[in-house]
């Protein structure tokens, strides 16, 4: 039996097959830090302004105005995904020095094992963590992977000269360097119903030719029968997989 699809089409396919792995499957992806050391350069291009949208209008009033957008952003690796979090770049107050608040904590109550409860500790110890909240927020951030840029919405001149950013992001698995990712049975499965699903639609185009003995390609059939087996895998990717979503309470 010949398959009629192309290697290229093959390609293709799988080059599919392990975008979505990357996108849905929990194993897809890594979670990673990356330290970054701020330059005197990159320092002096966020500052700077990326570009100006010009908007012009005739009806009456304001016939134009300029709209500018700050170059604060730093571009990331192809291979990141997501970002979660920046770690905060400035030195708590209540925990940075010799004679911090956890110091004085630590150094007046408890001086001995069973000074105070633990009970009470874990609420002091939540309370002074609100505090630093409120006091050292934690740095808002914006990243889209099909620009790769990640903006901060900061002070810039709380980020000095060789400033250290620490990236809580994620990046995905590279087959090419994990050549496992290719082993994978969902990856496997899903790609050998994309290549039916291929093999039918390349087929379909000789829906009603007789062959030799009174055969009939049906590629109709074969396409139908590859896109059920393909939702079935999606669906199976989504249940069992896939990273279960995070609720936002309050």
């Amino acid at each position: 039996m010949e398959v009629n699809v192309d290697d290229d089409q093959i390609e293709d396919l799988i080059d599919d097959a392990v975008q979505l792995y990357h996108e849905r499957h929990g194993e897809g992806i890594d979670r990673v830090f990356l330290k970054h050391k701020l330059t005197k350069e990159e320092r002096t291009a966020m500052v700077g302004v990326a570009q100006t949208t010009t908007v012009t209008d005739t009806f009456g009033g304001i016939s134009s105005a300029d709209y500018t957008e700050q170059a604060n952003y730093l571009p990331l690796p192809d291979t990141i995904i997501g970002v979660n979090k920046i770690f905060k770049m400035d030195s708590s107050t209540l925990s940075a020095g010799m004679f911090n608040i956890k110091y004085q904590l630590f150094l007046n109550d408890l001086y001995y094992y069973g000074a105070i409860d633990l009970l009470n500790y874990s609420q002091t110890k939540s309370y002074l963590e609100t505090i630093d909240y409120l006091l050292n927020p934690d740095v808002q951030i914006r990243f889209n992977k099909k620009n790769g840029r990640l903006y901060m919405d900061i002070n810039l001149k709380e980020l000095t000269e060789d400033h250290f950013l620490i990236l809580d992001c994620y990046r995905v698995v590279d087959p090419e360097s994990e050549t496992a990712v290719y082993n994978d049975l969902w990856i496997k499965r899903y790609t050998t119903s994309l290549i039916k699903r291929q093999w039918g639609q390349n087929l379909i185009k000789f829906q009603g030719v007789k062959l030799p003995g009174g055969l009939e390609m049906n590629g109709r059939q074969l396409f139908d029968d590859a896109q059920r087996e393909l939702e079935d895998h999606e669906q199976k990717l989504m249940t069992e997989y896939a990273m279960p979503p995070l609720d936002i309470i309050g």
